[in-house]
């Protein structure tokens, strides 16, 4: 007797599932490792090539200016080709670009390779989320995509733990550190080979035949496709901006920008603010209090997994804002105040940070999600890249506390953002998630928030 047809929405998690997401998350490790350990290698390579301030504000924008570059494009073109080859070509181009940081002569050269790394890794987001998105059941959807920011803390962490371990060793190590990040990007290149197609991709092409196909070879025989219905809209990005899509848009965009704004500056800089600040061995500081973004992404997975995704955002958003405004009034005589205050920030952001991976991928219908969650995705890197570029300019003209303060408006902005257009996504389908992101806040059905 045949066991009754099941759609992947209701399945539960399967070895399947776990390589597509063992296959995303390598990713985020290594993009964790690689935007993290430029805050190491920039303390050798700020004296032995002589670089102005900005020179050093480029260097550390450069991926995330690449990352903007890539989610864009490498999103658009995943709507257009498919996932699984975006898939593939992103961490190629990471693997390569990585490996040649180790000859650099010039910052010029640096720069550039570094913005073919961030390039990479922007496609990387696009394509990620939006695939493990697309085969994930809707139980475990926010647990899956929520890990993404577990796993790229870890990453993160060990560019600290890498730093901390190499930089006193050899005038030379930044080379070392830089170039590093190629071993585990080409394992990940190597095992992304054979990756199907996402089956909700193909139903929307029309391609019916090939997402059965898909879902019975990797799933199950009685295994269904999603909801999905054939037929594209267009996949412009203007479409992103038309009278139906444009508050998710804006919503998606500017809550990304407003988490990653002061992740990035605070985190990229880590070193140096801790220098700033008073506390005393600075490297140690920053790596106990990088160590503390695993805490925190692990705390985050599970408020994913209790709370209902706007109440999380939007209380994240006041406990920042919160934390960072009375650091900005702590004297730097109280580096115990000091560090208390970044044990607690680090914990809250990393747990709030699980939403971004989330709530995008969650927002868009399946043939603009790609381009969605990439727009998004680079708005967020655009953002990050000109203020961590901008950092060491207004340490020097306004001084700590006033930087610390600008980036409390940025938090605010966030969390006025969500207490707008914040939709709640909790528990539904892939299609219902994109069909409540249109609705008018207090016209989502009680039964899908989460307490």
């Amino acid at each position: 007797m045949n066991a009754s047809p099941v759609r992947m929405d209701d399945l539960p998690l399967t070895r399947f599932h776990w390589r597509i997401a063992g296959l995303t998350f390598g990713a985020h490790l290594t993009d964790g490792y690689v935007l993290g350990v430029i805050g190491y290698a920039m303390i050798q390579l700020q004296p032995q090539m002589q670089l102005t301030v900005i020179q050093e504000g480029l260097i550390g924008g450069s991926a995330l200016f690449g990352l903007f570059l890539g989610s864009l494009i490498l999103g658009w073109l995943s709507d257009r080709i498919g996932r699984q080859r975006i898939f593939t070509f992103s961490f190629l181009l990471i693997t390569l670009a990585s490996f040649l940081q180790f000859f650099v002569t010039s910052p010029e050269q640096l720069i550039f390779l570094r913005v073919l790394i961030g390039f990479g890794l922007g496609g990387d987001y696009s394509v990620g989320h939006t695939l493990l998105a697309e085969f994930s059941p809707k139980r475990y959807r926010g647990m899956l995509l929520g890990s993404f920011s577990v796993v790229w803390t870890v990453g993160y962490v060990l560019a600290s733990v890498a730093g901390h371990a190499w930089l006193d060793s050899d005038p030379q190590a930044w080379r070392w550190l830089l170039a590093s990040a190629s071993l585990p990007a080409l394992l990940i290149t190597l095992m992304r080979v054979g990756t199907p197609e996402s089956p909700r991709w193909l139903m929307r092409q029309g391609r019916i035949r090939e997402a059965h196909e898909v879902v019975r070879h990797f799933l199950g025989a009685n295994v269904l496709p999603g909801d999905e219905i054939t037929g594209v809209t267009t996949r412009r990005i203007r479409t992103l901006f038309s009278a139906r899509y444009w508050r998710r848009t804006a919503f998606n965009s500017l809550f990304f920008i407003c988490l990653v704004v002061p992740w990035f500056v605070i985190y990229t800089w880590l070193p140096t603010i801790a220098q700033n600040i008073g506390l005393e061995d600075a490297l140690t500081a920053s790596l106990i209090l990088n160590g503390l973004l695993v805490a925190g992404a692990l705390l985050g997975l599970a408020l994913t997994w209790l709370l209902s995704r706007r109440r999380f955002l939007i209380g994240s958003f006041l406990l920042l804002a919160l934390t960072l405004t009375v650091l900005a009034f702590t004297p730097p005589e109280n580096p115990t105040a000091i560090l208390l205050l970044f044990v607690f920030f680090s914990m809250t952001i990393s747990a709030a940070s699980n939403l971004v991976g989330i709530l995008p991928a969650e927002s868009f219908p399946t043939d603009i999600r790609s381009l969605g969650v990439g727009f998004a995705t680079a708005m967020s890197r655009l953002g990050a890249a000109v203020s961590t570029g901008l950092l060491p300019v207004m340490l020097v003209s306004w001084g700590m506390r006033i930087t610390l303060l600008a980036l409390v408006a940025v938090l605010l902005t966030g969390l006025l953002v969500s207490l707008l257009w914040a939709p709640e996504t909790r528990n539904l389908s892939l299609v219902e998630a994109a069909d409540s992101a249109l609705k008018p806040r207090g016209k989502v059905n009680e039964h899908s928030v989460g307490v």
